[in-house]
């Protein structure tokens, strides 16, 4: 099930327009700019954790490639 970023209501997917329709508000997105817009509206603590592990697994796979 996906959820409108605007106002929260369903959204079904739309065959016809290739893109992903709000029941309730009518707002019309295909599915990368859905992604895009959900990405946008993610909380920034959600954001900063991502970037803390991508950091942390960056340095583990340099740390490991030391070792060979």
């Amino acid at each position: 099930m996906r959820y409108c970023p605007e106002c929260g209501g369903e959204m079904h997917y739309d065959p016809k327009f290739r893109s992903y329709v709000c029941n309730d508000c009518g707002l019309s997105l295909s599915s990368q700019e859905l992604m895009e817009m959900k990405d946008q509206l993610r909380p920034e603590t959600e954001r900063a954790e991502e970037k803390r592990k991508k950091k942390q697994r960056d340095y583990l796979n340099w740390w490991l490639s030391k070792k060979d």
